[in-house]
């Protein structure tokens, strides 16, 4: 922030701010549609008005005044800024230390382990190819559609299915689809 906002002004002149447009390069020209999206977009994202302040912040005719009433001093601004990095400094190392913890706990689990079963331990550390197919897997993508070999091969062993519905409270408009089948997946 510029300590120049903060220094405390003599003169009773408004406050200038440069006018730019913010979102000047990214502009899309979308088809006259639905007027729905355009209307979220100006009341969340409004443009450089003059005559009145932005409930986003991207113009307030006042922000220099309010900064020098809220902030009288560079001295109360670096303390301010001092503390909040402290701030940042404590949540920082109380969450590796909960970190830290949960590893100390995981690690004990794992010596645990290894005293009990060997194999258990040996089974839940080995690394394994997410790439690698077993030979009933590529048996069965020689049978199967291109698409459905992308669907096979796109399918991490271990991980949620991608084709699985995302459970709702309420059933799809279009009904229910009698005929689909779960992809076939030899485990």
């Amino acid at each position: 922030m510029s300590t120049a906002l903060l220094a405390p002004s003599r003169t009773k002149l408004a406050l200038r701010v440069v006018q730019t447009p913010i979102r000047g390069y990214a502009a899309k020209n979308e088809p006259a549609g639905d007027p729905k999206k355009e209307i979220i977009r100006k009341a969340l994202y409004p443009g450089n008005i003059r005559n009145r302040a932005s409930p986003t912040g991207t113009w307030r005719p006042d922000v220099g005044r309010a900064l020098q009433y809220a902030i009288p001093s560079v001295q109360a601004h670096h303390t301010i800024e001092r503390a909040w990095l402290l701030h940042k400094r404590h949540v920082r190392k109380q969450r590796e230390a909960e970190l830290a913890r949960k590893f100390e706990c995981m690690r004990r689990a794992m010596e645990e382990l290894e005293r009990v079963d060997s194999r258990l331990y040996m089974e839940a550390n080995k690394q394994e190819d997410p790439r690698a197919r077993t030979d009933a897997e590529r048996e069965l993508a020689k049978t199967l559609k291109t698409t459905e070999v992308r669907t096979l091969e796109a399918r991490i062993r271990g991980l949620f299915p991608r084709e699985l519905r995302i459970p709702t409270d309420t059933p799809p408009r279009s009904g229910w689809n009698y005929e689909w089948k779960p992809f076939p997946r030899p485990l």
